[in-house]
C-alpha cells in the first residue's frame, strides 16, 4: 500500500515525464527550425521516449489501485542558443529527472515500499543511460561544432536514431 506521500510523488513524476516530453518537442521545434532534421528526430524520439516513461508510471500507479492525476504544466523553453545549448539544457533536464527519480527511491526506501522500489530500479538504470547520451554528444558537437561538414553527419547519425521500448519495460 503506497502512502499519501509517495502515491503523491509517483503522480507528480508521471507529469514531470510529461512535461519532459514537452521539453524535447521544443527542442526538436528549434532544431527544424534550425535545417538540423537529425538533432530533431533524436529529439522527437526522446519525446516519444518520456511519454513511454510516464506512461510506466501511469501503468504502476494503477496496477497498485491507485488513480495517475493529469496535471498541467508551465511551458518548456523554446529558445537555444545552438544546438550544443539544447544538449547542454537537455543534459540539465536529464539530471534533475535523475534528481527526482534517486528522491522518489528514497522515499520509496524509508517506507520500505518494496513493489516500489522493484519499479524504479528501472529507473534509476535508464537515467545512467539518459545522463551518458546527452554527454557523449555534448562532448561530440563541442568537438565538431565548427566543422560543417562534421556536423552534417553527425546529423545525419541522429536521423537513423528509432524509438523501440524495451520488452523487459
Amino acid at each position: 500500500m503506497l502512502s499519501e506521500k509517495l502515491h503523491t510523488a509517483l503522480n507528480e513524476q508521471m507529469n514531470f515525464e510529461f512535461y519532459s516530453a514537452h521539453a524535447y518537442m521544443a527542442m526538436a521545434a528549434y532544431c527544424t527550425d534550425q535545417d538540423y532534421d537529425g538533432f530533431a528526430n533524436f529529439f522527437l524520439v526522446q519525446a516519444e521516449e518520456e511519454r513511454f516513461h510516464a506512461m510506466k508510471f501511469y501503468n504502476f500507479l494503477s496496477d497498485m489501485g491507485y488513480r495517475a492525476t493529469i496535471q498541467g504544466f508551465e511551458s518548456p523553453g523554446n529558445h537555444f542558443e545552438s544546438i550544443l545549448d539544447a544538449f547542454k539544457t537537455a543534459l540539465s533536464h536529464e539530471k534533475e529527472v535523475t534528481r527526482r527519480i534517486y528522491n522518489l527511491s528514497d522515499i520509496a526506501l524509508d517506507e520500505r515500499e518494496h513493489a516500489t522500489m522493484a519499479f524504479l530500479k528501472w529507473f534509476i538504470d535508464e537515467q545512467v543511460e539518459e545522463e551518458s547520451t546527452f554527454d557523449t554528444l555534448i562532448r561530440k558537437i563541442e568537438r565538431i561544432e565548427s566543422d560543417s561538414n562534421a556536423v552534417f553527419m553527425l546529423d545525419a547519425e541522429l536521423a537513423a536514431r528509432t524509438f523501440t521500448p524495451d520488452a523487459e519495460a
